[in-house]
This record gives structure tokens, sequence and C-alpha cells, in this order.
């Protein structure tokens, strides 16, 4: 069951450095609730460079929170080093599992990564002013990655106020940008 490179999937979580020595890893959250994507027992698929020997799935054993930070242990991986072959891959659901669950709790106004990135960002005049090149997840708020049509990168507060269209049919997104925030990224 390789979910490696399908579109078919969602991005869940990027695996960061390992924490301690029993093979946990943080991770890097892409889901708006990982309370429900970290359970025990989940099988995620997995992503990473050509190589690293890393399974093509991970069978999730525990999931904790330390310091807002999620950690998780994988059935496969028994220690540290076995969690430090992991840094940098990403960990995806079928869209179909993360869907089922999503049903009960249906949020018109969450998104991930995946469906973001490429979209183009528009004035509210309908000018181009970049390319959606990632999604940052924060405690606080999300920010959005703009490459601006000058090739620098900008970070917008992904909040209604500021991005009030998220057309992902359509493929972009309304920036509507308080005068100068888009030129802090120049300084």
């Amino acid at each position: 069951m390789s979910m490696q490179g399908s579109s078919a999937d969602r991005l869940v979580a990027r695996i960061g450095k390992p924490h301690g020595l029993r093979g946990e890893v943080t991770v890097r959250v892409h889901t708006d609730d990982p309370e429900a994507r970290f359970v025990p027992g989940t099988v995620f698929g997995t992503e990473a460079a050509p190589g690293t020997g890393v399974p093509k799935a991970l069978t999730l054993a525990a999931a904790r929170l330390h310091r807002e930070i999620w950690l998780l242990r994988f059935e496969e991986i028994p220690d540290r080093t076995g969690a430090e072959s992991l840094r940098g891959t990403t960990l995806h659901l079928a869209v179909d599992e993360v869907a089922e669950e999503d049903a009960d709790e249906e949020d018109e106004n969450a998104w991930y990564e995946d469906e973001l990135v490429g979209l183009t960002a528009v004035d509210p005049d309908g000018a181009t002013v970049g390319t959606v090149t990632a999604l940052h997840t924060g405690a606080a708020q999300d920010l959005l990655a703009i490459r601006l049509t000058d090739g620098v990168e900008a970070l917008v507060p992904f909040v209604a106020a500021i991005v009030p269209v998220v057309d992902v049919g359509g493929g972009r997104v309304v920036v509507d940008a308080p005068p100068g925030l888009l030129d802090l990224a120049r300084e």
C-alpha cells in the first residue's frame, strides 16, 4: 500500500529531528486536526529522498504533544538511529481516509498545503501578485508564503481579513494586503 508520489493523498506532517533514544521524532504538522490523524495504529504512506531506506509506510505506535510540538513513534523504528533516518520524510494519508474522518466536521475554511501551493495570488482588483509556495502552520496563526512577481518571497497571515477568497477550483487566492505588508519582504 504505497502512497508514495500518489496524487490521491494528503500531506499530514513532515518529520524533523529525533527526540530521545526510543525512536520518537518531532513533526511539523500539516493538518488542521492532529488529534484525529495521530491515532496509534494509523498507517501513513511516506515520501522520502531516494536511497534513504525509509519504509514506504509507517505504522504509528504512539503520539504525544510535548511543549506544543508533536512527537511521534512508529512501530518500524525502534531507536534514535532509525529516527534520524526519517528526517525530512513526509507522512501522507489517502484522501478517502481523510475525507471520511472529516465528513462529520466539515469546515469550509480549512485547506491543506497541497491544495494551496501553486495557486495564483491576486489582489482584490484581480491583478496578479504572485504564486503560493507554502503554508506555514503556527500556534497563533498560519502564514501563506507567496513568491511575488518580482521573485521575492513574502509571508502573509492566512486570515480572512487578508486572504478573503480561496478558490482552489479556480486556481487562485485573493490577497487584500494592508499597505506595506508585501513590501516588508523586500526590506
